[in-house]
């Protein structure tokens, strides 16, 4: 009970949370970092071509079996070029479709990052219960929510589309885990609501006071 107190009391809260705040800021710029990479063309993929099979292959080097190959992206799902059959190139739209897909997969990430440290950022200030903290968990939550149910079947969207105008083709196989992936961001929704109605119990204390 005395270790429980130890963490929790207001100066490490505070310290905690401006930790956290920075580590938000981190990932965001290391989300926009892997955006960046991903337009260059330092993207994954397996390519097959007409004679052969490229794992971790990327639209911007021609060597698709490299000793080592250092700042290239890649997302969960199960990715596959299939290169032009006249000359086993990859398409320029191929590369445009596969960034498409690698925005729909990281902007909503970077947007989650960015409210959650709004969140750290006011607890830093001691403002916990407060209406800020808990729109910011419920967007963070929402946007969680809705990016596991339909990014799926953006990307898929995304993958047919550019089909229609590239030569080269992509064929992706998008994660099944959808209830794994909306499961744990309920949890957000429920703690806004928390934040929220621990606002609402202040509200009347102050005014019972």
């Amino acid at each position: 009970m005395r270790l429980f107190k130890r963490l929790v009391n207001d100066s490490v809260s505070r310290s905690t949370a401006l930790f956290m705040r920075s580590v938000c800021y981190a990932a965001m710029l290391l989300c926009a970092v892997c955006l960046v990479l991903s337009l260059i063309g330092r993207q994954q993929f397996t390519l097959h071509t007409s004679t052969e099979m490229f794992n971790n292959a990327i639209y911007a080097e021609e060597d698709h079996r490299p000793a080592s190959r250092r700042m290239t992206v890649h997302m969960k799902d199960d990715v596959h070029v299939f290169a032009a059959v006249n000359n086993d190139k990859i398409d320029l739209k191929t590369q445009v479709g596969l960034s498409a897909m690698y925005v729909v997969h990281l902007v909503p990430l970077i947007i989650c990052f960015w409210f959650l440290s709004r969140v750290f950022n006011n607890i830093s200030k001691g403002q916990i219960f407060t209406d800020k903290n808990a729109s910011y968990v419920l967007y963070y939550g929402l946007i969680q929510t809705i990016v596991a149910v339909i990014a799926p079947f953006a990307k898929q969207f995304i993958c047919y589309l550019t089909n229609q105008f590239a030569v080269s083709q992509i064929s992706i196989s998008t994660s099944s885990g959808i209830l794994n992936d909306v499961l744990p961001n309920i949890a957000y929704l429920v703690a806004a609501y928390i934040i929220h109605y621990g606002v609402h119990l202040q509200d009347e204390v102050d005014h019972t006071l």
